[in-house]
């Protein structure tokens, strides 16, 4: 028979589960895992798992799905994690043409969705929302950065090549908002194109002085790997899209010389670097992508702002999001009004490491504190 001590202590212990339980959030991670560009998703997972981990947050429920580069499969992945999961945080999609089609339905409905990498001009101006935050960039913003030192530099000539879909149109706006010059051309893909005979032969045939180009994931690996086959003598410039470290290992040699922008470098020199890059070298046994640091910087985030108040009380918690109290492996980091950073755009030179094997340097700064055009669009 229960006595009253036992009776009520197994209630005091029922009470205390319930609340713990009641306080764990909930996040649906939506990336890519399989097919094209896989990668991407891969170490975007990788990152969030790595700072997790290292934080210790035993608070936390991640749930995980690919959704296959497919705007359908995200779309309904997306309703999963909301109507039977109940998640409290949407994170995860690699591409824009996924977060389109995600990302609107989910901030209506009151979830919070945090892009790790994903960031269509349409998100940042007329289709912000106050439960939408991008800890990656605006799609423009590394492009731009290499239009603006390209300009710099002194080419006058740039031919620009991208797929068609919503970050290919992006890139090259943002290149030539900050080149503020002519281009000779423009030149649009189909995505997840493997051929490019007919665009070298046409950039061949152009006047141009040099190249740049966007082509994320295995469109960037097949596309240099044929370039470099070509013959064609152009200097070649891209952002770190192009040439992450799992891009350059593949393509090899022919990527050596290359120069691209991004907002991260494994060399940067600062504590929550350090601790995030030989985290994540004893934790997976690879060098960090962009896209491993931008999911980690991700989860940081989200725990500064769990720190301060649940995802149930929308308010305060959105209003610990834009704090950002947080230390970035890029450094300095703010939100803009439209809730996408405003930050520094470093230069990176793709030169032989150590192993023979090539490797991004840190150059220097192309651009500091950039903010995005779009910001001026956006109503909240």
């Amino acid at each position: 028979m229960k006595t009253f001590a036992s009776v009520g202590l197994g209630l005091l212990l029922s009470s205390s589960l319930m609340a713990a339980h009641a306080d764990e959030v909930k996040i649906g991670m939506i990336t890519t895992l399989s097919g094209g560009g896989s990668h991407l998703g891969v170490d975007v997972r990788d990152g969030f798992r790595l700072a997790i981990e290292q934080a210790g947050r035993d608070d936390i429920e991640l749930l995980v799905q690919d959704d296959a580069n497919r705007p359908d499969l995200a779309r309904s992945l997306s309703n999963e994690f909301m109507q039977r999961d109940n998640v409290d945080i949407l994170t995860g999609l690699i591409w824009s043409n996924l977060a389109m089609a995600v990302v609107p339905a989910a901030v209506r409905q009151g979830t919070f969705y945090i892009s790790p990498n994903a960031g269509p001009s349409d998100l940042a101006g007329r289709m912000c929302h106050e439960n939408y935050f991008n800890v990656a960039y605006q799609n423009d913003n590394l492009h731009g950065a290499m239009g603006a030192y390209m300009r710099e530099q002194g080419y006058e000539r740039p031919i620009l090549l991208a797929p068609n879909y919503p970050a290919g149109t992006d890139a090259l706006a943002g290149f030539k908002h900050l080149y503020e010059g002519e281009v000779v051309d423009e030149i649009y893909t189909q995505m997840g194109q493997t051929d490019y005979a007919a665009e070298i032969t046409q950039i061949r045939a152009s006047n141009a002085d040099s190249l740049f180009f966007f082509l994320p994931g295995g469109m960037g690996i097949s596309f240099m790997n044929q370039w470099d086959n070509s013959g064609v003598d152009l200097p070649v410039f891209g952002a770190a899209f192009s040439f992450d470290e799992t891009i350059i290992k593949a393509v090899g040699s022919a990527a050596i010389g290359a120069m691209n922008t991004s907002l991260w470098a494994y060399d940067l020199d600062n504590e929550a670097n350090h601790r995030f890059v030989s985290g994540f070298q004893e934790a997976y046994d690879r060098m960090p992508t962009l896209y491993a640091a931008q999911g980690y910087d991700t989860a940081l985030l989200i725990f500064s702002a769990l720190d301060k108040a649940h995802p149930s009380d929308q308010d305060a918690f959105r209003e610990a999001l834009r704090e950002a109290d947080f230390d970035s492996v890029r450094g300095k980091f703010r939100f803009g009004p439209n809730h996408h950073p405003i930050q520094d755009i470093h230069v990176r030179e793709v030169v032989e490491g150590d192993d023979g094997q090539p490797t991004n340097r840190l150059v220097g700064l192309a651009v500091e504190d950039i903010q995005d055009v779009y910001a001026v669009d956006c109503q909240m």
